[in-house]
């Protein structure tokens, strides 16, 4: 084919593309923005697709079959979290005015200049190969339509004559009029962004076409297509698919690989987030890109079959998408296909190297510019030229950087392989990215130390292979390793062999990288700036809008933040932003010193159009936080203490609540044990009232119906009623004590002397203790024991322990002791016998009416009401009712009641005793 003709086709197709990006442009001047369209947004992010899709994809399935699809099935899968992922990224950016991928990562790490510029260097090593690719592909596509394959190596080809540079040249020069017209505080190009989305749909349309052509014109459809192949074993190999652990372990690499790319690839970033005008769009690019992929991957196997029938190898496989065509003569169709293949490589680089120009621009030239004094330029009158200036030489260095690494490699490495070393670069983005949008412990030392750790062993294990590969290095690097060491093959690291080389590097750069990034966040504290700005980035939703990166203890002239935005945005924009915020905040003027959230505005604005770190060096030139005094840190000082005493006292209280909340817990479940009990109670007190009402009633029906009972009988059954009426008028006495008890704290109080009390008890018990032949020892005090006390009360309980003493010495030889002891602060009575003891559990459990009935000791326990009728008597006097037991050696009750204090003796009236 006609050199000449392929060049107009080329310059023809590129003028098409510099009016569509201009027309783009000058739509977006007069506020007719035509990228403020999802349909739009979704066909510029297959800017994915470049000319290894368009013309690797199809080399890489006709040696491999399907295994090509694992690099679009990863992007096809995020795509789904992209409302949730991808937004956020973009809200962030929007917010923060980022404005490329090493610009987030170091505006998330606060701000840090130096990871920033650390990120460019990864993303310029990354991109170089993957620019190259495009290069080549464009040289490759261009040579075999107008020179006989294999006829000159492109290592010998002299450079003027090297169709790579002069496509570099011209890319730069498109980059340069689209990519950096204006700096802008959105750092967006909307016409570039137009012109992409044409070349997505030119590309696909192209390959489309050739797919039809190649499906439906040289054969009769899929089926036939694929049966010619079968006839050839080497084509019906790639029908079927590896079913072996390495292969499945290649396919799953491979598609978190792809996952990556897409999210972290300099250019995706830059059209995905920095060019998105409304995050809403992204709801229909989740679906309307992974179509794009599916439909520009549907013919690429059947292609590479047609290209294995008609050439018979896969030597130019690459090449099959012009070749096929061009073989049979479709010249039209072959100039469509070359069309699609350079729209294909064009919109890569061109949105990589704008993506790049500015990372180099706002994360490493700026900063390091900024750091040196004698340039002062900071203090320039108008920075606009020197940043556009530093831009345009970026784009072209970029380029040649491109160039003359396809140069220095030679023919050697497929498309895909060198897009793939590219992939593996931009993963490296992933921990600090990640950690930084869900984890606010992630600190700028361990991303740093992640990610270089990570870029070093992807540059071991990839690139310095392919520089063997190439002549550059010797091949025993390869195969014996540095210096011999065969743990450190760049191939089979510590002798991992299993992976094939970008698996086997994509797991030790992620276990590095990820790893470091965890434990040198774990090991490190992050700054204030860190933390501000890892609570904006994880949660990014909860704010409003831009928001101060740092408390500031200082201000700013005005006047000098006007001339800084004036540098660096030109005087109409600085002005018409100054502006906005007067109108938003409803002011008639701005004050002479800026306040935080002043200096913050500028700062975001600078943000925009040089990058957060810069814009935060620049900020800090004119707006030196003030000094604190030693009156300042004292205050700060107290601020701390208070809040740390704050802090105590919520600790405090934390811990009465959870008390509280113990004793509630454990009172309710005291009041569900009471509430059982109780109807246990009211069982037993039903069953003890039953009891003699049937004995009373059976007799009383047997004496009605018998007539000619003998007196005896009469009389044996009248004294059995009148005990059962005893015992039923007892227990209905014991109930109403406890219920007057509850309701009459009040009791019938007068001075009296103990001792009294005691044998008045004695002798209403002693006949009965007679009768039980039970032996009663008394211990009485010599002198009054005076006391304020309820007689009758107070005689009803001693009658109960007394009556339990004598129901319980069941022992050979029974004996009951009572003691007492008086002194002038309480007097004590002890009640104690030689019965069978009470166990330890049960000592205090006797004293509780609700227990009772359950809890008897002896086989002569009544209803258990005594004892709890008795200690609420005592508390009612102020005293104490306690047991002693030691089972099988009887038990001791004591009560201990206040004493009176003695009455004072009247003194003598002299004068009465005179008369």
């Amino acid at each position: 084919m006609s050199t000449t003709l392929l060049l107009l086709v080329a310059t023809a197709y590129l003028s098409i593309l510099f009016a569509v990006a201009y027309y783009g442009d000058e739509r977006a001047e007069h506020g007719r923005s035509l990228v403020n369209n999802p349909y739009i947004y979704a066909l510029s992010l297959a800017v994915y697709c470049t000319a290894w899709t368009f013309y690797g994809s199809v080399g890489y399935a006709a040696t491999t079959g399907i295994n090509f699809l694992p690099i679009y099935i990863g992007p096809t899968l995020i795509a789904i979290l992209w409302w949730g992922l991808m937004r956020k990224i973009v809200r962030i950016s929007a917010h923060q005015r980022i404005t490329s991928i090493a610009d987030f990562i170091g505006a998330r790490y606060g701000k840090s200049a130096l990871l920033a510029g650390v990120a460019t260097v990864v993303a310029v090593i990354g991109v170089v190969p993957y620019i190259a690719v495009q290069l080549k592909a464009i040289s490759t596509s261009f040579g075999a339509l107008t020179t006989p394959l294999d006829s000159t190596a492109a290592t010998e080809i002299p450079i003027w004559r090297d169709t790579a540079l002069y496509a570099a040249l011209v890319l730069a020069a498109f980059t340069i009029l689209f990519g950096t017209r204006h700096l802008d505080v959105t750092e967006r190009h909307e016409g570039l962004v137009v012109a992409i989305a044409f070349e997505s749909v030119v590309k696909l349309a192209a390959f489309l076409a050739v797919g039809l052509f190649v499906t439906f014109g040289l054969y009769d459809g899929l089926g036939d297509l694929f049966q010619h192949g079968a006839a050839v074993p080497s084509i019906e190999a790639l029908y079927t698919v590896d079913a072996s652990a390495g292969a499945f372990a290649d396919w799953m690499w491979l598609t978190g690989l792809s996952m990556l790319a897409v999210l972290f690839l300099p250019r995706q970033f830059q059209v995905t987030v920095v060019e998105n005008v409304n995050e809403a769009h992204l709801r229909k690019a989740a679906w309307l890109f992974p179509l794009y992929l599916l439909l520009i991957n549907l013919f690429v196997l059947p292609i590479a079959v047609a290209g294995l029938l008609h050439h018979g190898d896969a030597t130019h496989a690459d090449m099959f998408v012009l070749l096929v065509p061009f073989g049979e003569g479709q010249t039209a169709l072959t100039l469509f296909a070359f069309i699609g293949g350079l729209s294909a490589a064009t919109s890569m680089v061109i949105v990589a190297t704008t993506a790049l120009s500015t990372m180099i621009c706002n994360d490493l030239v700026v900063p390091l510019l900024l750091r040196i004094p004698q340039l002062n330029l900071a203090q320039r009158s108008r920075l606009t030229g020197v940043i556009l200036g530093i831009r345009r030489v970026a784009i072209v260095v970029v380029l040649l950087f491109g160039y003359l690494y396809l140069r220095g490699l030679g023919d050697a490495p497929s498309l895909v392989s060198i897009g793939l070393i590219s992939f593996a670069a931009v993963a490296q983005f992933a921990p600090a990215m990640l950690g930084g949008i869900f984890w606010k412990r992630g600190t700028r030392t361990g991303a740093l130390l992640g990610l270089v750790a990570g870029v070093a062993i992807w540059g071991y294990t990839l690139p310095l292979p392919l520089l063997a590969d190439s002549g550059w290095l010797p091949a025993s690097f390869i195969t014996e390793g540095p210096f011999g060491i065969g743990a450190l093959r760049p191939y089979a690291l510590l002798g991992m062999s299993e992976l094939n080389p970008v698996p086997h590097t994509l797991f030790w750069t992620m276990l590095a990288n990820g790893g470091l990034y965890v434990a040198g966040s774990l090991a490190t504290r992050p700054s204030i700036m860190e933390q501000s700005q890892a609570s904006r980035f994880v949660d990014v939703f909860r704010h409003a809008g831009p928001q101060g990166a740092a408390p500031w203890t200082g201000s700013a002239p005005v006047a000098d933040l006007r001339a800084l935005l004036r540098r660096f945005l030109g005087w109409r924009a600085a002005d018409r932003a100054l502006q906005r915020y007067r109108t938003r905040h409803d002011l008639k003027a701005l004050p002479e010193r800026a306040d935080e959230e002043l200096v913050d505005y500028v700062e975001t604005l600078l943000a925009g159009a040089i990058g957060a770190a810069s814009a935060k060096a620049v900020i800090g030139s004119v707006a030196q936080a003030k000094p604190l005094h030693i009156g300042e840190v004292m205050d700060i000082l107290d601020e701390t203490q208070q809040v740390m005493a704050y802090s105590r006292e919520l600790e405090r209280k934390k811990a009465e609540l959870e008390a509280a909340t113990e004793e509630l817990r454990a009172a309710n479940q005291k009041l569900k044990e009471v509430d059982h009990l109780k109807d246990e109670f009211v069982s037993t007190v039903s069953h003890e009232l039953r009891t003699p009402l049937t004995a009373i009633r059976a007799i009383s029906e047997i004496m009605h119906q018998t007539t000619d009972l003998s007196p005896e009988q009469q009389r044996s059954f009248a004294t059995t009623i009148m005990r059962e009426t005893e015992r039923l008028t007892r227990l209905v006495n014991q109930v109403l004590d406890l219920e007057r008890l509850d309701a009459t704290p009040v009791l019938d109080r007068a001075l009296v002397d103990l001792r009294d009390v005691v044998r008045n008890a004695l002798s209403a018990v002693r006949p009965q203790f007679e009768q039980q032949a039970i032996a009663l020892n008394v211990t009485l005090p010599n002198r009054p024991c005076p006391a304020r006390i309820d007689r009758d009360r107070m005689t009803q309980v001693l009658l109960n322990l007394l009556s339990n003493a004598a129901k319980y010495s069941t022992d050979a030889d029974p004996h009951v002791a009572v003691r007492m002891a008086c002194t002038n602060d309480t007097h004590a009575v002890s009640v104690a016998d030689n019965g069978p003891g009470i166990p330890e559990d049960q000592q205090e459990a006797i004293f509780e009416k609700f227990r009772q009935a359950r809890n008897r000791v002896g086989p002569q326990a009544g209803s258990g009401l005594g004892l709890a009728i008795a200690r609420q008597i005592v508390h009612r006097h102020e005293g104490t009712l306690t047991v002693e037991s030691t089972p099988g050696e009887g038990a001791t009750f004591t009560v201990q009641v206040p004493a009176h204090p003695p009455e004072p003796v009247p003194a003598t009236d002299p004068e009465a005793s005179v008369s």
